[in-house]
Protein backbone atom coordinates (compact mmCIF):
# COMPACT_ATOMS: atom_id res chain seq x y z
CA UNK A 1 0.00 0.00 0.00
CA UNK A 2 1.48 3.36 -1.02
CA UNK A 3 1.39 5.35 2.22
CA UNK A 4 2.85 8.48 0.58
CA UNK A 5 -0.48 8.98 -1.20
CA UNK A 6 -2.43 9.04 2.10
CA UNK A 7 -3.38 12.04 4.21
CA UNK A 8 -3.49 10.55 7.71
CA UNK A 9 -5.53 11.61 10.72
CA UNK A 10 -3.95 14.20 12.96
CA UNK A 11 -1.80 13.03 15.92
CA UNK A 12 -4.54 14.17 18.29
CA UNK A 13 -7.09 11.96 16.52
CA UNK A 14 -4.74 9.01 16.49
CA UNK A 15 -3.92 9.34 20.17
CA UNK A 16 -7.62 9.17 20.98
CA UNK A 17 -8.00 5.77 19.34
CA UNK A 18 -6.91 2.39 20.62
CA UNK A 19 -5.83 0.12 17.76
CA UNK A 20 -4.64 -2.78 19.92
CA UNK A 21 -7.59 -4.79 18.62
CA UNK A 22 -6.17 -4.58 15.10
CA UNK A 23 -3.32 -6.90 16.11
CA UNK A 24 -5.92 -9.36 17.37
CA UNK A 25 -7.59 -9.35 13.97
CA UNK A 26 -4.32 -10.24 12.26
CA UNK A 27 -4.18 -13.36 14.44
CA UNK A 28 -7.68 -14.36 13.44
CA UNK A 29 -9.62 -13.10 16.48
CA UNK A 30 -8.68 -16.13 18.55
CA UNK A 31 -9.54 -14.37 21.82
CA UNK A 32 -12.92 -13.61 23.31
CA UNK A 33 -13.72 -10.84 20.82
CA UNK A 34 -17.32 -10.95 19.71
CA UNK A 35 -18.59 -10.07 16.23
CA UNK A 36 -21.13 -7.29 16.21
CA UNK A 37 -24.30 -6.91 14.23
CA UNK A 38 -24.88 -4.03 11.80
CA UNK A 39 -27.07 -2.19 14.22
CA UNK A 40 -24.65 -2.62 17.14
CA UNK A 41 -21.75 -1.46 15.00
CA UNK A 42 -23.54 1.69 13.90
CA UNK A 43 -24.61 2.51 17.46
CA UNK A 44 -21.11 1.93 18.76
CA UNK A 45 -19.83 4.53 16.32
CA UNK A 46 -22.02 7.10 18.08
CA UNK A 47 -20.92 5.93 21.54
CA UNK A 48 -17.55 7.50 22.26
CA UNK A 49 -16.27 4.74 24.58
CA UNK A 50 -17.30 1.78 22.42
CA UNK A 51 -16.12 3.50 19.25
CA UNK A 52 -12.45 2.75 19.72
CA UNK A 53 -12.87 -0.64 21.35
CA UNK A 54 -15.61 -2.39 19.42
CA UNK A 55 -16.94 -0.04 16.77
CA UNK A 56 -14.11 -0.58 14.31
CA UNK A 57 -13.80 -4.33 14.73
CA UNK A 58 -16.62 -5.41 12.51
CA UNK A 59 -15.82 -2.72 9.98
CA UNK A 60 -12.16 -3.66 9.67
CA UNK A 61 -12.97 -7.39 9.59
CA UNK A 62 -14.62 -6.66 6.26
CA UNK A 63 -11.64 -4.54 5.28
CA UNK A 64 -9.35 -7.56 5.66
CA UNK A 65 -11.33 -9.39 2.97
CA UNK A 66 -10.47 -6.77 0.38
CA UNK A 67 -7.40 -6.68 -1.84
CA UNK A 68 -4.78 -3.98 -1.48
CA UNK A 69 -6.32 -1.60 -3.99
CA UNK A 70 -9.78 -1.87 -2.46
CA UNK A 71 -8.34 -1.34 1.03
CA UNK A 72 -6.73 1.85 -0.21
CA UNK A 73 -10.02 3.11 -1.59
CA UNK A 74 -11.90 2.24 1.62
CA UNK A 75 -9.39 3.77 4.04
CA UNK A 76 -9.21 7.00 2.07
CA UNK A 77 -12.95 7.53 2.48
CA UNK A 78 -12.83 6.27 6.09
CA UNK A 79 -10.28 8.91 7.03
CA UNK A 80 -12.34 11.64 5.40
CA UNK A 81 -15.43 10.41 7.22
CA UNK A 82 -13.95 10.97 10.68
CA UNK A 83 -12.51 14.34 9.70
CA UNK A 84 -16.05 15.58 9.11
CA UNK A 85 -17.57 17.59 11.95
CA UNK A 86 -20.97 15.94 11.62
CA UNK A 87 -19.86 12.33 11.47
CA UNK A 88 -22.16 11.35 14.34
CA UNK A 89 -25.16 12.55 12.37
CA UNK A 90 -23.89 10.52 9.43
CA UNK A 91 -23.66 7.45 11.65
CA UNK A 92 -27.31 7.89 12.54
CA UNK A 93 -28.07 7.87 8.81
CA UNK A 94 -26.02 4.67 8.50
CA UNK A 95 -28.05 3.09 11.29
CA UNK A 96 -31.29 3.88 9.46
CA UNK A 97 -29.84 2.54 6.23
CA UNK A 98 -28.89 -0.69 7.99
CA UNK A 99 -32.42 -1.21 9.28
CA UNK A 100 -33.87 -0.85 5.77
CA UNK A 101 -31.18 -3.06 4.28
CA UNK A 102 -31.77 -5.81 6.84
CA UNK A 103 -35.49 -5.84 6.08
CA UNK A 104 -34.93 -6.06 2.31
CA UNK A 105 -32.05 -8.54 2.35
CA UNK A 106 -32.88 -10.76 5.33
CA UNK A 107 -32.53 -13.83 3.15
CA UNK A 108 -28.93 -13.13 2.12
CA UNK A 109 -25.92 -14.83 3.66
CA UNK A 110 -23.91 -13.40 6.52
CA UNK A 111 -20.99 -12.79 4.23
CA UNK A 112 -23.06 -10.65 1.87
CA UNK A 113 -24.46 -8.70 4.80
CA UNK A 114 -20.94 -7.94 6.02
CA UNK A 115 -19.93 -6.79 2.56
CA UNK A 116 -22.95 -4.48 2.30
CA UNK A 117 -22.19 -3.09 5.76
CA UNK A 118 -18.72 -2.06 4.67
CA UNK A 119 -20.17 -0.56 1.50
CA UNK A 120 -22.80 1.39 3.45
CA UNK A 121 -20.23 3.03 5.72
CA UNK A 122 -18.16 3.86 2.69
CA UNK A 123 -21.13 5.30 0.81
CA UNK A 124 -22.05 7.65 3.64
CA UNK A 125 -18.54 9.01 4.02
CA UNK A 126 -17.80 9.49 0.32
CA UNK A 127 -21.24 10.87 -0.37
CA UNK A 128 -20.81 13.69 2.20
CA UNK A 129 -20.52 16.77 0.05
CA UNK A 130 -19.27 18.74 3.06
CA UNK A 131 -16.21 16.60 3.76
CA UNK A 132 -13.15 18.84 3.38
CA UNK A 133 -10.36 17.64 1.13
CA UNK A 134 -6.99 16.82 2.84
CA UNK A 135 -4.71 19.80 3.06
CA UNK A 136 -7.41 22.18 4.23
CA UNK A 137 -8.75 23.08 0.79
CA UNK A 138 -12.00 24.98 0.94
CA UNK A 139 -15.18 24.31 -0.98
CA UNK A 140 -17.54 21.38 -1.28
CA UNK A 141 -16.34 18.48 -3.41
CA UNK A 142 -17.62 14.91 -3.52
CA UNK A 143 -14.83 12.42 -3.01
CA UNK A 144 -14.69 9.19 -5.03
CA UNK A 145 -12.72 6.25 -3.73
CA UNK A 146 -10.84 5.22 -6.82
CA UNK A 147 -7.18 4.38 -6.61
CA UNK A 148 -5.20 6.38 -9.11
CA UNK A 149 -4.09 4.04 -11.91
CA UNK A 150 -2.67 4.90 -15.28
CA UNK A 151 -4.99 4.38 -18.26
CA UNK A 152 -2.58 5.91 -20.77
CA UNK A 153 -2.20 2.72 -22.81
CA UNK A 154 -5.91 2.20 -23.27
CA UNK A 155 -6.57 5.89 -23.90
CA UNK A 156 -3.96 5.77 -26.65
CA UNK A 157 -5.49 2.64 -28.22
CA UNK A 158 -8.98 4.10 -28.01
CA UNK A 159 -7.99 7.34 -29.73
CA UNK A 160 -9.40 7.76 -33.27
CA UNK A 161 -5.91 8.46 -34.62
CA UNK A 162 -4.43 5.23 -33.27
CA UNK A 163 -3.13 3.17 -36.26
CA UNK A 164 -5.41 0.32 -37.26
CA UNK A 165 -2.44 -2.03 -37.73
CA UNK A 166 -1.31 -1.59 -34.13
CA UNK A 167 -4.88 -1.92 -32.86
CA UNK A 168 -5.26 -5.19 -34.76
CA UNK A 169 -1.95 -6.47 -33.39
CA UNK A 170 -3.20 -5.85 -29.84
CA UNK A 171 -6.81 -7.07 -30.19
CA UNK A 172 -6.57 -9.53 -33.13
CA UNK A 173 -9.21 -7.60 -35.08
CA UNK A 174 -9.65 -4.32 -36.88
CA UNK A 175 -11.26 -1.26 -35.35
CA UNK A 176 -14.39 -1.73 -37.47
CA UNK A 177 -14.90 -5.29 -36.18
CA UNK A 178 -14.25 -4.17 -32.61
CA UNK A 179 -16.78 -1.34 -33.00
CA UNK A 180 -19.35 -3.81 -34.33
CA UNK A 181 -18.91 -6.07 -31.30
CA UNK A 182 -19.20 -3.12 -28.91
CA UNK A 183 -22.43 -1.93 -30.58
CA UNK A 184 -24.04 -5.35 -30.37
CA UNK A 185 -22.98 -5.94 -26.75
CA UNK A 186 -23.76 -2.46 -25.46
CA UNK A 187 -27.30 -3.21 -24.18
CA UNK A 188 -26.00 -6.26 -22.27
CA UNK A 189 -22.79 -4.90 -20.71
CA UNK A 190 -23.47 -1.18 -20.22
CA UNK A 191 -23.67 0.01 -16.60
CA UNK A 192 -25.06 3.27 -15.22
CA UNK A 193 -23.02 5.87 -13.37
CA UNK A 194 -23.53 6.10 -9.62
CA UNK A 195 -23.17 8.90 -7.12
CA UNK A 196 -19.82 7.48 -6.05
CA UNK A 197 -18.16 6.87 -9.39
CA UNK A 198 -18.60 6.75 -13.14
CA UNK A 199 -19.23 3.36 -14.71
CA UNK A 200 -16.53 1.77 -16.85
CA UNK A 201 -17.37 2.55 -20.52
CA UNK A 202 -18.62 -0.24 -22.77
CA UNK A 203 -15.61 -0.02 -25.09
CA UNK A 204 -13.20 -0.43 -22.20
CA UNK A 205 -15.18 -3.37 -20.81
CA UNK A 206 -15.11 -5.18 -24.14
CA UNK A 207 -11.44 -4.29 -24.68
CA UNK A 208 -10.43 -5.79 -21.32
CA UNK A 209 -12.06 -9.09 -22.26
CA UNK A 210 -10.77 -9.29 -25.83
CA UNK A 211 -7.20 -8.30 -24.90
CA UNK A 212 -7.17 -10.91 -22.14
CA UNK A 213 -8.40 -13.62 -24.54
CA UNK A 214 -6.05 -12.50 -27.31
CA UNK A 215 -2.84 -12.35 -25.28
CA UNK A 216 -3.48 -14.82 -22.48
CA UNK A 217 -1.61 -12.45 -20.16
CA UNK A 218 -2.19 -12.80 -16.41
CA UNK A 219 -4.75 -10.55 -14.77
CA UNK A 220 -2.10 -8.38 -13.13
CA UNK A 221 -0.90 -7.38 -16.61
CA UNK A 222 -4.45 -6.67 -17.73
CA UNK A 223 -4.84 -4.48 -14.66
CA UNK A 224 -1.75 -2.44 -15.54
CA UNK A 225 -2.77 -2.05 -19.17
CA UNK A 226 -6.27 -0.73 -18.49
CA UNK A 227 -5.82 1.02 -15.15
CA UNK A 228 -8.34 -1.16 -13.33
CA UNK A 229 -8.22 -3.44 -10.30
CA UNK A 230 -7.31 -7.08 -10.76
CA UNK A 231 -10.62 -8.34 -9.40
CA UNK A 232 -12.45 -5.84 -11.60
CA UNK A 233 -10.66 -7.13 -14.70
CA UNK A 234 -11.51 -10.74 -13.83
CA UNK A 235 -15.16 -9.80 -13.35
CA UNK A 236 -15.25 -7.91 -16.65
CA UNK A 237 -13.82 -10.84 -18.60
CA UNK A 238 -16.51 -13.19 -17.31
CA UNK A 239 -19.31 -10.64 -17.79
CA UNK A 240 -18.37 -9.86 -21.39
CA UNK A 241 -17.84 -13.55 -22.24
CA UNK A 242 -21.30 -14.30 -20.85
CA UNK A 243 -22.77 -11.48 -22.93
CA UNK A 244 -21.02 -12.80 -26.05
CA UNK A 245 -22.49 -16.24 -25.45
CA UNK A 246 -25.96 -14.86 -24.77
CA UNK A 247 -26.18 -12.12 -27.40
CA UNK A 248 -23.79 -13.05 -30.21
CA UNK A 249 -23.75 -16.87 -30.24
CA UNK A 250 -27.36 -17.21 -31.51
CA UNK A 251 -26.42 -14.92 -34.39
CA UNK A 252 -22.91 -16.05 -35.30
CA UNK A 253 -22.64 -19.70 -34.20
CA UNK A 254 -25.61 -21.85 -35.16
CA UNK A 255 -26.20 -25.00 -37.19
CA UNK A 256 -27.03 -23.92 -40.78
CA UNK A 257 -30.59 -23.83 -42.04
CA UNK A 258 -31.59 -25.66 -45.21
CA UNK A 259 -30.45 -22.94 -47.63
CA UNK A 260 -27.15 -22.36 -45.87
CA UNK A 261 -26.49 -26.11 -45.68
CA UNK A 262 -27.04 -26.46 -49.43
CA UNK A 263 -24.47 -23.74 -49.99
CA UNK A 264 -21.93 -25.50 -47.72
CA UNK A 265 -22.49 -28.82 -49.50
CA UNK A 266 -21.94 -27.20 -52.89
CA UNK A 267 -18.70 -25.56 -51.72
CA UNK A 268 -17.24 -28.81 -50.44
CA UNK A 269 -18.34 -30.79 -53.50
CA UNK A 270 -16.87 -28.25 -55.91
CA UNK A 271 -13.40 -28.68 -54.39
CA UNK A 272 -13.39 -32.38 -53.43
CA UNK A 273 -16.06 -34.07 -55.52
CA UNK A 274 -17.63 -35.66 -52.43
CA UNK A 275 -21.37 -34.90 -52.25
CA UNK A 276 -23.45 -33.92 -49.20
CA UNK A 277 -20.53 -32.85 -46.97
CA UNK A 278 -21.92 -30.43 -44.40
CA UNK A 279 -18.83 -29.82 -42.29
CA UNK A 280 -15.47 -30.91 -40.95
CA UNK A 281 -15.26 -32.09 -37.33
CA UNK A 282 -12.20 -31.84 -35.08
CA UNK A 283 -11.49 -32.11 -31.35
CA UNK A 284 -8.72 -30.26 -29.54
CA UNK A 285 -7.55 -30.11 -25.92
CA UNK A 286 -7.36 -26.97 -23.77
CA UNK A 287 -4.82 -27.11 -20.89
CA UNK A 288 -6.18 -26.47 -17.41
CA UNK A 289 -4.91 -26.35 -13.84
CA UNK A 290 -5.35 -29.65 -12.04
CA UNK A 291 -8.91 -29.66 -10.66
CA UNK A 292 -9.64 -30.39 -7.01
CA UNK A 293 -12.08 -33.16 -7.84
CA UNK A 294 -12.05 -35.94 -10.45
CA UNK A 295 -8.40 -35.30 -11.21
CA UNK A 296 -7.89 -38.56 -13.10
CA UNK A 297 -10.75 -37.73 -15.47
CA UNK A 298 -8.94 -34.62 -16.70
CA UNK A 299 -5.48 -36.23 -16.89
CA UNK A 300 -4.16 -36.02 -20.45
CA UNK A 301 -1.91 -39.03 -21.00
CA UNK A 302 -0.68 -38.14 -24.49
CA UNK A 303 0.26 -34.58 -23.61
CA UNK A 304 1.96 -35.76 -20.43
CA UNK A 305 4.10 -38.23 -22.39
CA UNK A 306 5.02 -35.65 -25.00
CA UNK A 307 5.81 -32.77 -22.63
CA UNK A 308 7.33 -34.91 -19.86
CA UNK A 309 5.14 -32.93 -17.51
CA UNK A 310 1.84 -33.84 -15.88
CA UNK A 311 -0.90 -32.30 -18.02
CA UNK A 312 -4.63 -31.83 -17.52
CA UNK A 313 -7.11 -30.64 -20.11
CA UNK A 314 -10.69 -30.29 -21.22
CA UNK A 315 -11.89 -30.95 -24.76
CA UNK A 316 -13.32 -28.63 -27.39
CA UNK A 317 -15.12 -30.34 -30.27
CA UNK A 318 -16.16 -28.24 -33.23
CA UNK A 319 -17.77 -28.60 -36.65
CA UNK A 320 -16.73 -25.99 -39.24
CA UNK A 321 -17.94 -25.02 -42.70
CA UNK A 322 -15.82 -24.60 -45.83
CA UNK A 323 -14.63 -21.16 -44.66
CA UNK A 324 -13.51 -22.42 -41.25
CA UNK A 325 -16.38 -20.89 -39.24
CA UNK A 326 -17.85 -22.98 -36.43
CA UNK A 327 -21.38 -24.29 -36.90
CA UNK A 328 -21.43 -26.43 -33.74
CA UNK A 329 -19.26 -26.70 -30.62
CA UNK A 330 -19.14 -29.06 -27.65
CA UNK A 331 -17.05 -27.78 -24.74
CA UNK A 332 -15.93 -29.10 -21.39
CA UNK A 333 -15.65 -32.89 -21.45
CA UNK A 334 -12.57 -34.19 -19.54
CA UNK A 335 -9.26 -34.54 -21.36
CA UNK A 336 -8.97 -38.27 -20.68
CA UNK A 337 -11.80 -38.94 -23.15
CA UNK A 338 -11.04 -39.87 -26.75
CA UNK A 339 -12.53 -38.10 -29.77
CA UNK A 340 -15.21 -40.73 -30.33
CA UNK A 341 -16.20 -40.66 -26.65
CA UNK A 342 -16.60 -36.88 -26.72
CA UNK A 343 -18.68 -37.12 -29.88
CA UNK A 344 -20.95 -39.74 -28.35
CA UNK A 345 -21.63 -37.53 -25.32
CA UNK A 346 -22.24 -34.35 -27.32
CA UNK A 347 -25.60 -32.75 -28.05
CA UNK A 348 -24.59 -32.85 -31.72
CA UNK A 349 -24.62 -36.66 -31.60
CA UNK A 350 -28.04 -36.64 -29.96
CA UNK A 351 -29.46 -34.43 -32.71
CA UNK A 352 -28.01 -36.75 -35.34
CA UNK A 353 -29.66 -39.76 -33.70
CA UNK A 354 -33.04 -38.04 -34.00
CA UNK A 355 -32.60 -37.62 -37.75
CA UNK A 356 -31.67 -33.93 -37.87
CA UNK A 357 -28.59 -34.67 -40.01
CA UNK A 358 -30.40 -36.48 -42.79
CA UNK A 359 -28.45 -36.51 -46.09
CA UNK A 360 -25.48 -34.78 -44.47
CA UNK A 361 -21.94 -36.08 -44.04
CA UNK A 362 -19.65 -34.69 -41.34
CA UNK A 363 -16.04 -35.53 -42.17
CA UNK A 364 -13.66 -36.47 -39.36
CA UNK A 365 -10.24 -38.02 -38.88
CA UNK A 366 -9.28 -41.53 -37.89
CA UNK A 367 -10.19 -40.80 -34.28
CA UNK A 368 -13.89 -40.98 -35.16
CA UNK A 369 -15.93 -44.07 -36.11
CA UNK A 370 -17.60 -44.51 -39.49
CA UNK A 371 -21.32 -43.83 -39.03
CA UNK A 372 -24.36 -43.05 -41.11
CA UNK A 373 -23.54 -39.35 -40.86
CA UNK A 374 -19.78 -39.38 -40.06
CA UNK A 375 -17.39 -40.01 -42.95
CA UNK A 376 -13.80 -40.99 -42.09
CA UNK A 377 -10.75 -42.22 -44.06
CA UNK A 378 -9.77 -45.87 -44.55
CA UNK A 379 -7.32 -46.91 -41.83
CA UNK A 380 -6.45 -50.52 -42.71
CA UNK A 381 -3.29 -51.62 -44.53
CA UNK A 382 -2.88 -52.30 -48.28
CA UNK A 383 -5.35 -49.75 -49.58
CA UNK A 384 -6.61 -49.90 -53.15
CA UNK A 385 -6.20 -47.02 -55.60
CA UNK A 386 -9.79 -46.01 -55.06
CA UNK A 387 -9.31 -45.97 -51.28
CA UNK A 388 -6.09 -43.93 -51.59
CA UNK A 389 -7.90 -41.43 -53.80
CA UNK A 390 -10.76 -41.22 -51.33
CA UNK A 391 -8.41 -40.65 -48.38
CA UNK A 392 -6.71 -37.76 -50.16
CA UNK A 393 -10.02 -35.94 -50.57
CA UNK A 394 -11.02 -36.71 -47.00
CA UNK A 395 -7.72 -35.27 -45.77
CA UNK A 396 -8.45 -32.05 -47.68
CA UNK A 397 -11.72 -31.68 -45.77
CA UNK A 398 -10.03 -32.66 -42.49
CA UNK A 399 -7.49 -29.93 -43.11
CA UNK A 400 -10.25 -27.32 -43.20
CA UNK A 401 -11.28 -28.27 -39.66
CA UNK A 402 -7.75 -28.51 -38.32
CA UNK A 403 -6.70 -25.16 -39.77
CA UNK A 404 -9.79 -23.55 -38.23
CA UNK A 405 -8.59 -24.72 -34.81
CA UNK A 406 -5.07 -23.53 -35.64
CA UNK A 407 -6.43 -20.04 -36.24
CA UNK A 408 -8.66 -20.27 -33.16
CA UNK A 409 -5.75 -21.04 -30.85
CA UNK A 410 -3.38 -18.72 -32.67
CA UNK A 411 -5.75 -15.77 -32.49
CA UNK A 412 -6.80 -16.36 -28.86
CA UNK A 413 -3.59 -17.19 -27.02
CA UNK A 414 -5.46 -17.85 -23.77
CA UNK A 415 -6.26 -21.29 -25.23
CA UNK A 416 -2.59 -22.20 -25.54
CA UNK A 417 -1.84 -22.30 -21.82
CA UNK A 418 -3.55 -22.72 -18.50
CA UNK A 419 -5.59 -19.65 -17.68
CA UNK A 420 -6.76 -18.16 -14.39
CA UNK A 421 -10.36 -19.28 -14.78
CA UNK A 422 -12.29 -21.77 -12.70
CA UNK A 423 -13.19 -25.06 -14.35
CA UNK A 424 -16.92 -24.33 -14.27
CA UNK A 425 -16.34 -20.94 -15.95
CA UNK A 426 -14.20 -22.28 -18.80
CA UNK A 427 -17.08 -23.27 -21.14
CA UNK A 428 -18.29 -19.66 -21.20
CA UNK A 429 -14.80 -18.36 -21.99
CA UNK A 430 -14.14 -20.97 -24.68
CA UNK A 431 -17.57 -20.41 -26.21
CA UNK A 432 -16.81 -16.68 -26.43
CA UNK A 433 -13.52 -17.44 -28.20
CA UNK A 434 -15.38 -19.54 -30.80
CA UNK A 435 -17.94 -16.80 -31.41
CA UNK A 436 -15.24 -14.14 -31.77
CA UNK A 437 -13.38 -16.48 -34.14
CA UNK A 438 -16.49 -16.72 -36.31
CA UNK A 439 -16.92 -12.96 -36.40
CA UNK A 440 -13.30 -12.51 -37.47
CA UNK A 441 -13.62 -15.23 -40.12
CA UNK A 442 -16.86 -13.82 -41.53
CA UNK A 443 -15.29 -10.35 -41.74
CA UNK A 444 -12.10 -11.72 -43.37
CA UNK A 445 -9.79 -10.67 -40.54
CA UNK A 446 -6.40 -12.04 -41.57
CA UNK A 447 -4.01 -13.32 -38.92
CA UNK A 448 -0.44 -12.14 -38.55
CA UNK A 449 2.18 -14.70 -39.53
CA UNK A 450 3.73 -14.68 -36.05
CA UNK A 451 0.44 -15.82 -34.51
CA UNK A 452 0.51 -19.24 -36.18
CA UNK A 453 0.21 -22.09 -33.72
CA UNK A 454 0.89 -25.81 -34.06
CA UNK A 455 -1.66 -28.33 -32.84
CA UNK A 456 -0.61 -31.46 -30.95
CA UNK A 457 -3.81 -33.44 -30.63
CA UNK A 458 -3.27 -37.19 -30.82
CA UNK A 459 -5.91 -39.18 -32.64
CA UNK A 460 -6.70 -42.60 -31.21
CA UNK A 461 -8.45 -45.08 -33.50
CA UNK A 462 -11.60 -46.21 -31.65
CA UNK A 463 -12.04 -49.86 -30.78
CA UNK A 464 -15.23 -50.00 -32.81
CA UNK A 465 -14.36 -47.93 -35.88
CA UNK A 466 -17.35 -49.18 -37.90
CA UNK A 467 -20.79 -48.40 -36.54
CA UNK A 468 -22.83 -49.05 -39.69
CA UNK A 469 -22.47 -51.45 -42.62
CA UNK A 470 -24.62 -49.11 -44.72
CA UNK A 471 -22.12 -46.30 -44.18
CA UNK A 472 -19.26 -48.64 -45.19
CA UNK A 473 -21.01 -49.39 -48.47
CA UNK A 474 -21.71 -45.70 -49.04
CA UNK A 475 -18.04 -44.88 -48.48
CA UNK A 476 -16.99 -47.53 -51.04
CA UNK A 477 -19.38 -46.08 -53.60
CA UNK A 478 -17.94 -42.59 -53.09
CA UNK A 479 -14.39 -43.94 -53.43
CA UNK A 480 -15.17 -45.64 -56.74
CA UNK A 481 -17.00 -42.57 -58.00
CA UNK A 482 -13.99 -40.35 -57.30
CA UNK A 483 -11.59 -42.75 -59.01
CA UNK A 484 -13.61 -43.39 -62.15
CA UNK A 485 -14.42 -39.70 -62.64
CA UNK A 486 -10.82 -38.63 -62.26
CA UNK A 487 -11.44 -36.77 -59.00
CA UNK A 488 -9.00 -38.71 -56.84
CA UNK A 489 -6.09 -36.42 -57.58
CA UNK A 490 -3.48 -39.03 -56.66
CA UNK A 491 -1.09 -39.31 -59.62
CA UNK A 492 1.23 -41.59 -57.68
CA UNK A 493 -1.24 -44.48 -57.68
CA UNK A 494 -1.63 -44.96 -61.47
Amino acid sequence: METDSFTFLSPQDLSALDFSWFLEMENGFNGDSKKMSRKDTAESLVNGEDLKNNGFKDIFSSLLLLDEGEQYQWLTGFEAFFQADNYKEKVEEINATYRCSEMEDSGNSRKNKRARKSGSVAASSSGNAGVPEPGGSSGHQRRLWVKSRSKDWWDKCNHPDFPDEEFKRAFRMSKSTFNLICEELEPAVMKKNTMLRDAIPVRQRVAVCIWRLATGEPLRMVSKRFGLGISTCHKLVLEVCTAIKTVLMPKYLQWPDENKMKQIKDEFESTTGIPNVGGSIYTTHIPIIAPKTSVTSYFNKKHTERNQKTSYSITLQGVVDKNGAFTDVCIGWPGSMTDDQVLEQSAFHQRAKTGQLKDVWVVGGKGYPLMDWVLVPYTHQNLTWAQHAFNEKIWEIEKVGKEAFLRLKGRWACLQKRIEVKLQELPVVLGACCVLHNICELRNEEMEAELKFELFDDEVVPENSLKSMASAQARDRIAHYLLHHGLGGGTGFM
